[in-house]
């Protein structure tokens, strides 16, 4: 299939910290003019480029049928408070990220962007990690053409609805971060709106296959320069091949 004469984007979990911040910046891109925001409630806000579409996340494959995109960007998660039970937040990390993700393959997306989390791990005793790695290894047996895993550590930002217990760490995650090296680097702490940045960079980087990205190629894709257009978008390398951070 070739690229469309201007991309289409499909965002799930525009409602949330990350997926705020991307959606904003997808809105601002000019290498895409339309974006599709699947959320449960409306996000009020209006804009020439955005269709909010509101729908269940449970019947999204039928919802969603007849939509087309280039590129599908998951920012979907949830913490436990909000959650709830186990089964819940398992059905949210992981239930809820595939059937979005075969909404964007039936959407012949090109690209898949997903949002995981440093420490990903089957062997995890942390349920959340344990659903994001099989998340991950879902996503790669699906066969998309691109596949972009973001694993950040704990994200750094105002989230909405935010409990006055939830604003300390705010405080002590970038101090924190400061005595995570070597080793335990992919774990500091970095802010949503340079994992956003990030993924749109993913988005243009105009790499194939299945990429990891962790704490220092997260920051150096949120830096990294390209050659957006309506039709296409470049991405600006060193003689090494490698972005140009």
């Amino acid at each position: 299939m070739g690229e469309p004469e201007v991309k289409v984007a499909l965002l799930a979990g525009a409602s949330g910290l990350t997926g705020n911040h991307l959606l904003g910046a997808l809105l601002e891109a000019p290498d895409f003019g339309r974006v599709y925001a699947v959320t449960r409630r409306p996000l009020g806000l209006e804009h020439p480029r955005l269709a909010n579409r509101i729908a269940q996340f449970d019947r999204l494959e039928t919802q969603l049928k007849g939509v087309i995109c280039h590129t599908a960007f998951c920012c979907l998660g949830a913490s436990r408070r909000h959650a709830g039970a186990e089964e819940a937040y398992r059905g949210v990390e992981l239930g809820y990220a595939l059937a979005f993700a075969r909404v964007a393959k039936a959407a012949q997306a090109q690209r898949f962007v997903f949002l995981s989390c440093a420490g990903a791990l089957i062997e995890s005793r942390d349920a959340a990690l344990r659903a994001k790695r099989e998340a991950e290894q879902s996503l790669e047996a699906l066969g998309f053409e691109s596949l972009d895993i973001l694993q950040p550590g704990p994200l750094i930002g105002l989230r909405r609805e935010m409990q006055p217990a939830e604003l300390l760490p705010l405080l002590i995650v970038p101090v924190m971060s400061l005595f995570k090296l070597g080793a335990r680097e992919p774990y500091r702490g970095i802010p949503a709106r340079t994992v956003a940045a990030a993924m749109l960079g993913a988005a243009r980087s105009g790499r194939r296959g299945v990429y990891r990205y962790t704490y220092s190629s997260i920051r150096a894709l949120a830096r990294a320069k390209f050659h957006a257009h309506p039709q296409r978008a470049t991405v600006a390398t060193s003689r090494s091949g490698q972005p140009r951070a």
